[in-house]
């Protein structure tokens, strides 16, 4: 497999190169899906050094690794201290044990506190995920899970209402009736909470999801919203280069033997004018940048910019969307639901 990953790498070393001739340089460097935490230091500087030999990086680049608090134990946290990463993302959800056990999670309570302990003796840089809206959560319990990574002094936190997928667990036991069903209502209250606590504590709530110190904002993550390009590489990896949307084939053996033979094992969508306008407008509002008026109109033209402020007017009027400096916002009222609205302002055929 790492083999394959760096193959990959070497057949797509060109497509950061601009239709002008201009190499991007790479910003950020995202080890990311499935458990990248198992392989070890030396393959993990052995994918950065082969970027750093096919591509222009930028200097002092953010290297995040994804892990989980069952990956994470002292000695595996001291070993990553001294690989080329310089930010963990863990995958906390929470604090508690009763949530990790109807999450159906790997880890207890304990590896999760203990595991963020440790790596805070030798990264400064941390994001955790938490999940909120678990059936039967309290506020008081959701309340705890958010100050106990502020005692911890955690500078990056992505937090997402729990979404209950087909064919799971959490599904099957919700059917049978023996958990209770996710309530909107209890994931809107949670919701609030967590912005009055952070931005309290001083963090920005820079997207919907997501709430960093100055600093501390994921610069991974901040790609994707404004729209930059990335290169996915590895068995399910997508891709963006500002016109095509592609993604790898997810079966490993498959992905592998196309590589070995030089061959791209992914599709490609080409993105009409109405796709790019569609995820620019839906990115757009869950991000502290917003939309840019201006933005749609050279990029897309009057008709757009028109279309836009006349779907956006009812929720200008309910104040749920805000027009500052010709940039149209999600008000503290209209975060919530900012994928609802976005949806309500496509451009559809």
């Amino acid at each position: 497999m790492i083999s394959a990953l760096r193959r990959e790498l070497f057949l797509r070393k060109d497509e950061f190169v601009s239709s002008s001739g201009v190499e991007n340089q790479i910003e950020t460097i995202y080890f990311g899906g499935g458990t990248p935490s198992v392989i070890s230091n030396n393959e993990i500087n052995l994918l950065i050094d082969e970027i750093y030999q096919l591509f222009d990086v930028a200097e002092n680049p953010e290297i995040t690794l994804e892990a989980n608090p069952d990956d994470l134990s002292a000695d595996r946290i001291k070993e990553l201290s001294l690989s080329k990463i310089n930010r963990l993302s863990i995958g906390i959800q929470s604090f508690f044990d009763e949530d990790l056990r109807m999450m159906n999670r790997a880890h207890n309570a304990n590896e999760a506190w203990n595991s963020l302990q440790e790596a805070k003796k030798y990264f400064d840089n941390i994001s955790i995920d938490l999940i909120y809206g678990i059936p039967e959560m309290t506020v008081d319990r959701w309340q705890q899970n958010v100050q106990k990574a502020l005692n911890l002094n955690i500078p990056h936190i992505s937090s997402y209402a729990l979404t209950v997928e087909p064919k799971t667990a959490l599904a099957t036991l919700i059917k049978n009736g023996k958990i209770p069903t996710p309530d909107d209502g209890i994931a809107h209250e949670h919701f609030l909470l967590m912005i009055e606590m952070l931005e309290k504590a001083g963090f920005i709530h820079y997207e919907l999801s997501n709430f960093g110190k100055l600093d501390y904002f994921s610069k991974n993550n901040s790609a994707y919203w404004l729209g930059k390009k990335y290169l996915g590489i590895g068995p399910s990896a997508h891709s963006f280069n500002g016109e095509n949307r592609s993604w790898n084939i997810a079966n490993n053996s498959l992905y592998i033997n196309a590589i070995q033979q030089d061959k791209l094992p992914n599709e490609v969508e080409v993105l009409s004018k109405n796709d790019r306008y569609n995820e620019y407008v839906m990115t757009g509002l869950r991000t502290v940048w917003g939309v840019s008026l201006e933005k749609i109109k050279t990029d897309f033209g009057s008709d757009y910019l028109d279309y836009l402020l006349k779907n956006a007017d009812i929720f200008l009027t309910n104040e749920k969307l805000i027009i500052e400096n010709t940039i149209l916002k999600t008000t503290l009222k209209g975060k919530f639901f900012c994928d609802g609205i976005a949806s309500e302002l496509f451009w559809i055929d």
